[in-house]
């Protein structure tokens, strides 16, 4: 049987690049050649646990990899609407064995991935030919940026602030200016990053490391009140895209009444925050997980503005050098969004 090669969690805060045997699909599977696959920030969590952590505080070593693009080299002979050739997004969540990447048996981040029960529209979706990989790869992300985009409810008329200037708050600002809102901010500490943001399509942006983000938000979206009638800024929706407290305080004491709280980014333990605050100003908090129904649906707009979307990849690495890839985003400021492409 023919081998490959696949990425899997090893010792803490590293990978192994392991040979296995290369996939035999059945009559309902297909098998994807991949061409690209982005490394998320949930990857970077299981090289933090070495694994997925279990009850009793061990870890098991998975495959790595769920934001995989690639092209159909082999078809089962009962599945429909596949051919060799096609070039195709992945649905991590649509594999009856577990999410690929992310605790099942299969992962992305490998030369061959078998497409279990594939089914187009439910485990993947054809792309065009005219969007490079690197771009493909960004279906996944962009489809959790997305239904942040949507859980928001953000309406052309409304005000927001993105705090976190990485991959999915990007994305999220790309979303909301594509659907016509009317002021997006992005608040970050890092400067490159809100350069980005601002080549992105943000209206402002600020530094959170040395401004006042109250008193900016105040500057650029004018003042509204509180339900006791403190002056806040008119800020309509906050969204947390960096996974810390200091943010969801912030947004909590600076919300005027009726504000929203939009909660994407991943917090890694509990933490304090001011219901207090959260009192005054009759503030609705909503979480956003996932895609529940954006998977497929960011395919048109990423072909359609893939200029705007390339801008969020700072480094494409090929994957002989697989293992640096991953190491540039163990080291906090080294990159942004690192997709491994696969040579011919």
């Amino acid at each position: 049987m023919a081998a490959m090669k696949s990425v899997q969690t090893g010792v803490v805060g590293t990978v192994d690049v392991v040979d296995i045997d290369r996939p035999v699909p059945g009559p309902k599977d297909a098998l994807l050649r991949i061409r690209a696959c982005g490394i998320c920030g949930t990857d970077v969590a299981f090289l933090h646990m070495g694994g997925m952590r279990r009850p009793d505080g061990q870890a098991d070593v998975i495959p790595l990899g769920h934001e995989p693009a690639g092209e159909i080299v082999e078809v089962g002979s009962e599945v429909v609407g596949l051919r060799v050739g096609d070039r195709v997004v992945v649905n991590p969540q649509g594999a009856p064995s577990g999410v690929i990447g992310c605790g099942g048996g299969l992962g992305g981040m490998r030369e061959y991935l078998l497409i279990e029960d594939a089914v187009v529209g439910k485990s993947v979706a054809l792309i065009p030919d005219s969007m490079p990989w690197d771009i493909a790869a960004l279906n996944e992300p962009m489809a959790v940026a997305l239904h942040c985009a949507n859980r928001s409810e953000a309406r052309t008329t409304d005000k927001v602030v993105v705090f976190g200037a990485g991959p999915i708050g990007l994305g999220a600002t790309i979303w909301l200016k594509l659907r016509g809102v009317r002021h997006v901010v992005v608040a970050d500490v890092l400067p490159e990053r809100l350069e980005t943001a601002l080549a992105v399509g943000a209206d402002a942006v600020i530094d959170s490391s040395r401004e006042d983000i109250e008193a900016r938000l105040r500057e650029l979206h004018g003042e509204g009140v509180n339900a006791l009638g403190g002056v806040r800024p008119d800020t309509d929706i906050y969204i947390d895209a960096a996974g810390v407290s200091a943010v969801v305080n912030t947004a909590l004491r600076a919300a005027k009444w009726g504000a929203k709280l939009v909660m994407v980014a991943m917090h890694k333990q509990p933490e304090p925050i001011d219901l207090g605050s959260m009192l005054r100003s009759e503030m609705t908090i909503v979480a956003s997980q996932g895609y529940p129904t954006e998977i497929f649906e960011v395919i048109e707009h990423l072909a359609k503005h893939q200029d705007r979307f390339a801008r969020l990849i700072s480094h494409r690495v090929p994957f002989s050098d697989v293992k640096h890839a991953f190491d540039l985003t163990m080291t906090p400021g080294a990159a942004e969004k690192v997709v491994v492409t696969f040579e011919d």
